[in-house]
């Protein structure tokens, strides 16, 4: 499906000026309750990184189920690596699919109920219940990486090119509410079990099931209200072997699209030092700075409004400077909180590190999605966003076991693994400088 001709971005990626008919960020045809119900799909499955992956479970896990055993958390991240690259290795054909059957909706649907269920299934984990766990995280990541490919796909049909930030900045801020809701209802169910005298074997599985609770019901506006714009393919393309699919969608961008290929491997790179904060904060903030569960509860709330924040208001910034430099200056508000979270000897430094994670962390995720949004070509937005999604899969395999084996080979150092991380957000700080956006944005409508 083309969509409809419209004012594109200027050379940076920027937005028209004023009088270019930019009057609604919105497509033609696109009413504001299905922008709604989009961002509501972000609202509904934040709970599930910010709870499951980075306040809760995660330190459930190294604490509890592996006992912390000096294998833990390399574990952890393993499981999430492997659920990472079975990603990598699926999503472009399952995209491709998606846009020949004009599947996107179904394909949604699909990996929501995945998630939820197979999350549903980390209640039943104990002390020594290693594998069931690990099992369990496998899946319902998978699970959450296919809906939130897919409902990226459906950006650039909402949004008109010069808006993309802006839009892609609305359903971030507000997924991150969705987060902080979960997170505040655990917090809730966290607190009246402590003064109960209940250890985490009892309370954490009644926070999952609030977790999935708010992502099934908070998702219900996107499965009724979401259309799906692309029509069934005449011709439909070869259902290429996955492996074959992956290999010649990376060969198309090389000859055909070498700035998405350019910005991919930027995403792929900064992504790396995401997913570790992502997924590896609370075990830093407890094994490193000695923080509670409540504690790291508030932790992880407070990045979440920073990233709130971030996503929503820098969405503006970068239509009107441009992706490209609303990126850069993303890039390097990272590499500052790295430094600052490796000299924090005390909380109140610590605290500093967090906030800043959380402002980056907004506004990156945001820009990053934009600037696919931007570049993708007409018509294949489900299998290029779900190159996107690979290069962000990619970078959540080696980001965490960089993290994860750093800490192993070092006997438990954090604060080495920490700075290691940082050399990621430099590394794409070096490949964005190679992203020409006016050569990439003039090749996009002629596809």
């Amino acid at each position: 499906m083309s969509l409809p001709q419209q004012p594109g971005p200027s050379a940076d990626g920027s937005a028209p000026s004023a009088g270019a008919g930019d009057a609604s960020p919105l497509n033609p045809g696109v009413a504001k309750r299905e922008v709604w119900a989009w961002a509501m799909y972000d609202f509904a499955n934040s709970g599930y990184t910010t709870v499951i992956l980075t306040a809760v479970f995660s330190t459930y896990f190294v604490g509890v189920v592996g006992g912390r055993a000096p294998w833990a958390t390399l574990a952890w991240t393993a499981a999430l690596s492997l659920s990472y690259l079975l990603i990598m290795l699926t999503m472009p054909t399952l995209g491709a699919r998606a846009d020949a059957n004009g599947s996107k909706r179904r394909l949604l649907y699909t990996s929501t109920i995945g998630c939820v269920a197979a999350t549903l299934v980390l209640t039943q984990a104990g002390p020594g219940d290693v594998w069931l766990a690990l099992a369990a995280i496998v899946v319902s990541n998978y699970c959450y990486c296919v809906g939130e490919s897919v409902v990226a796909a459906f950006l650039p049909e909402l949004a008109r090119p010069s808006a993309l930030g802006r839009v892609s900045g609305w359903g971030w801020s507000f997924g991150y509410c969705g987060g902080m809701l979960t997170l505040g209802l655990s917090l809730v169910v966290v607190t009246l079990a402590e003064a109960r005298g209940m250890t985490a074997e009892h309370f954490v599985p009644w926070v999952i099931v609030v977790t999935c609770a708010v992502f099934a019901l908070a998702a219900l506006p996107s499965f009724f209200l979401l259309k799906e714009r692309t029509r069934p393919q005449a011709d439909k393309p070869e259902a290429l072997h996955m492996l074959k699919r992956l290999v010649y969608a990376w060969r198309e961008t090389g000859q055909h699209f070498p700035e998405f290929r350019r910005l991919l491997m930027c995403i792929a790179c900064y992504q790396a030092g995401i997913s570790v904060v992502i997924t590896l904060a609370a075990v830093y903030a407890s094994e490193v700075m000695g923080f509670t569960t409540p504690q790291i509860m508030l932790l992880v709330f407070t990045v979440n409004i920073g990233a709130a924040l971030g996503a929503f208001s820098f969405g503006y910034v970068q239509d009107r400077i441009g992706h490209k430099p609303a990126l850069a200056i993303t890039l390097c508000g990272w590499i500052v909180m790295v430094l600052v979270a490796y000299a924090a000897t005390t909380a109140p430094v610590f605290w500093v590190a967090a906030t800043l994670a959380g402002l980056c962390m907004g506004t990156t995720q945001s820009a990053g999605r934009a600037m696919t949004g931007a570049l993708a070509p007409a018509g294949r937005l489900a299998e290029f966003f779900s190159l996107w999604t690979f290069a962000v899969q990619l970078a959540a395999v080696i980001g965490p076991l960089t993290y994860g084996l750093v800490t192993w080979g070092t006997h438990g150092d954090h604060r080495l693994a920490i700075l290691v991380t940082g050399l990621f957000f430099v590394g794409g700080l070096a490949l964005l400088s190679r992203v020409d956006m006016k050569r990439g944005l003039a090749r996009r409508p002629a596809v």
